[in-house]
């Protein structure tokens, strides 16, 4: 659809957008791939339930199960905006970036070598994932179980739930992760997270 021509206010709005911009709107649809929001200074969008869209990723810094654990029909919402899609003719919004990153606070706070006291989170063919703060998950990487007799693997040494002490072995802050061992370690080599 030629939007542009077919829908010169909408996209005459959306044109006057600026990064970082701060809108306003109510929440009138949740899919699983997303929340729509309907803009207070925005018209209607001619086939979206809204003209801003909030990617899953964008709703929160935390792991969400479950869309509705963050926002709920009929909800108001304050976002930043983020980008012009123009093949929906959408206004691309971020929900989280207007919360404050648990993960600086957490790196500001804490070292490598630091012991912690942390939850199992999922057991993982990459290894343990670990719930150390508030919106914080790190990795216990399964190449501490290679090599050990007898053999075993982490489902088998960890169940959900559990709380495990762990050492901080690494912290990445561009990429928001951090590695942990179960006894003090060596910095970690060529293990990824999953996103």
């Amino acid at each position: 659809m030629d939007w542009q021509s077919e829908s010169p206010e909408l996209w005459a709005f959306l044109e006057s957008l600026h990064r970082g911009e701060i809108l306003s709107g109510t929440v009138v649809a949740i899919e699983r791939f997303g929340v729509f929001v309907a803009l207070d200074d925005g018209p209607d969008h001619p086939t979206l339930p809204g003209v801003g869209f909030i990617v899953v990723p964008e709703l929160s810094w935390r792991h969400i199960d479950a869309l509705t654990d963050v926002v709920e029909i009929g909800q108001r919402v304050s976002c930043e905006f983020l980008q012009f899609d123009t093949f929906n003719a959408e206004a691309r919004l971020s929900l989280k970036a207007l919360q404050p990153d648990p993960f600086q606070a957490f790196a500001d706070r804490t070292v490598v070598g630091q012991e912690l006291r942390g939850t199992v989170d999922r057991v993982l063919p990459i290894g343990v994932l670990v719930h150390v703060a508030d919106g914080v998950v790190g990795l216990v990487p399964s190449r501490e179980y290679e090599g050990r007799l007898p053999a075993i693997s982490p489902s088998e040494d960890f169940e959900a739930g559990e709380e495990i002490a762990v050492f901080v072995t690494e912290i990445e802050r561009p990429q928001r992760r951090v590695f942990l061992s179960r006894s003090e370690a060596v910095p970690r080599e060529g293990v990824e997270l999953p996103m």
